[in-house]
């Protein structure tokens, strides 16, 4: 396992996060729970991962409770991470949301939960458009002034949202988000419109849940005969998800892999500072995700993934994608043009190459 920084900070986190949503899922009674998460834990540690990500309202709060009580010392070497803002008490109407209250209340139970004075990253879980956006950053840094929290992220938000939020908190020298955690993955990459970008600006680690769309990616339920509905008709949304797991498959099958451990690798090749989140409900399905790690796709392997499971860009990008539109914007020499702040060259279709 290796490591990278999140965001524009100098905190170490491993190329693999843990995400304890599912942690013990599949068990039965508490101690079934604790020793389940406990071996998957202890995997994941010994393979030289660091990053554990929670959440107050997974498994109603079990999964903080669960690794308060196994962490122990080793909660020293860990990043942790939990997230707040979803509801947490069905009748409270302030138990939700991004605002100070629930911010303050919410941490504090994380706190108790996992038995620790401190976490290392707070997520806010999604937005709560109630609530506004100076209020969320300046919360969130007085969390951080009190030692309570020392990095801050944001998941499931509008990027231009999060930009604006990021703004305001650099210009009056308050806490910025330095991650960002959204649904990425072979299946789900429409946040290359904007939610990248945006991450890419603010020079955020990029968290991705569900880099195996919910287990599709895995090519478990994958049939090659069948075209997306039952009928044999689809939309172009089915046929590319079938076309993609197809590639997965079949490039797995090539190079001696799982389809989960190829599909891990393209997200861990992506442009940007891209962690995945992989979640496992046993040893052997966290060994398998942890597989990735050996695998180095070809070109032509990539080449293949990006193709197949490409999304239109929509307006304006798909626009300035136009070669007329690309020398109307650039000039007659554009291709001539490298930004080596980035290493990027033009291409032929008007975007980073």
């Amino acid at each position: 396992m290796q490591y990278t920084l999140f965001g524009r900070t100098g905190l170490r986190v491993s190329e693999l996060a843990l995400g304890a949503m599912t942690l013990g899922s599949h068990e039965s009674g508490r101690e079934g729970v604790v020793r389940t998460t406990g071996q998957i834990l202890d995997a994941y540690l010994e393979a030289g991962g660091n990053f554990v990500d929670t959440a107050d309202i997974y498994a109603g709060g079990a999964s903080e409770s669960v690794l308060g009580e196994l962490l122990g010392a080793r909660r020293e070497g860990l990043v942790l991470a939990s997230k707040y803002s979803c509801a947490t008490v069905s009748d409270d109407v302030n138990a939700a949301g991004n605002h100070r209250k629930n911010l303050v209340r919410a941490v504090e139970a994380s706190l108790e939960r996992l038995r620790t004075d401190r976490l290392d990253v707070l997520w806010v879980h999604a937005r709560d458009h109630f609530t506004p956006v100076d209020e969320v950053m300046r919360a969130l840094d007085d969390l951080v002034r009190s030692g309570k929290v020392l990095y801050v992220g944001v998941s499931d938000w509008p990027a231009w949202e999060i930009a604006q939020a990021n703004t305001l908190a650099e210009l009056r020298g308050w806490t910025a988000f330095t991650g960002s955690q959204l649904r990425y993955s072979l299946l789900e990459r429409t946040p290359e419109r904007e939610l990248l970008p945006q991450a890419h600006g603010f020079d955020q680690a990029v968290f991705a849940w569900s880099p195996l769309a919910r287990g599709l990616l895995t090519g478990r339920h994958f049939d090659a005969d069948a075209a997306g509905r039952p009928d044999g008709t689809a939309d172009e949304t089915q046929r590319r998800e079938h076309e993609t797991v197809g590639a997965v498959v079949e490039i797995a099958a090539l190079g001696g892999w799982t389809p989960a451990q190829v599909a891990l690798a393209w997200l861990r090749g992506r442009p940007g500072n891209i962690v995945p989140i992989i979640g496992a409900s046993t040893q052997s399905q966290l060994a398998d995700n942890l597989g990735c790690l050996e695998v180095e796709l070809d070109a032509g392997a990539v080449e293949r993934l990006d193709r197949v499971s490409a999304v239109p860009l929509g307006f304006p990008h798909d626009f300035l994608r136009e070669p007329t539109v690309t020398e109307t914007v650039y000039g007659a020499r554009w291709a001539d043009i490298r930004d080596r702040r980035t290493g990027h060259r033009r291409t032929t279709h008007g975007m980073p190459g």
